[in-house]
């Protein structure tokens, strides 16, 4: 036996290939237009999308890189009242005329309040310390000293103060712990 195929096995083989295809009716070329049409409407639709999408992208990086430039707005809008503040009452304590200091010290303690709102306003909180149990997630501690009032391992004196932005520490308190007293040495 031979591997190799006469002529005649291999047009048997595939009769396909002798055949040839009818040409299409004028029912079957319509057909064939209207799909071509649509296949074309379609790609043209996809190409647009595709356009509208990357014009899409390229406007939201452009929105969020403004949104992050301009980001302390809102808080610069509540601190700029209170900057105007200071500047008069910077203005009152240069004054020759101005020889009343208390006045002064209550303008002051005014902006000084209105500067704490604003601040507070837009999500910051102090972490006053003062008494409470030593927390290392709030507190840095500078040094022990000795109280037979305030129980050992509480704050005994807060020299700054800590701030959070809402659930997020930004400073932590700074703090004197205190601890017991030593004994008194015995000779």
């Amino acid at each position: 036996m031979s591997d190799d195929l006469t002529t005649s096995e291999t047009d048997a083989a595939t009769p396909a290939a002798t055949e040839t295809l009818a040409p299409p009716t004028p029912a079957e070329l319509d057909d064939l237009r209207a799909k071509a049409a649509k296949a074309d409407e379609h790609w043209d639709r996809l190409l647009r999308q595709g356009a509208d999408f990357e014009n899409f992208k390229k406007r939201a990086a452009r929105d969020r890189q403004e949104d992050i430039r301009y980001a302390n707005k809102g808080l610069l809008d509540k601190l700029i009242p209170v900057l105007d503040n200071f500047d008069m009452a910077m203005a009152a304590a240069n004054n020759a005329q101005t020889a009343n200091a208390d006045a002064l010290k209550v303008g002051v303690s005014m902006i000084h309040s209105q500067f704490k709102a604003a601040l507070l306003e837009s999500g910051l909180e102090e972490l006053d310390a003062t008494g409470k149990p030593f927390d290392p997630n709030w507190q840095e501690a500078v040094s022990h000293q000795e109280s037979a009032t305030v129980p050992e391992g509480h704050v005994l004196q807060q020299l700054r103060m800590g701030y959070k932005l809402r659930d997020r520490l930004l400073r932590p308190a700074t703090v004197i712990v205190a601890k017991q007293p030593a004994a008194p040495a015995t000779t």
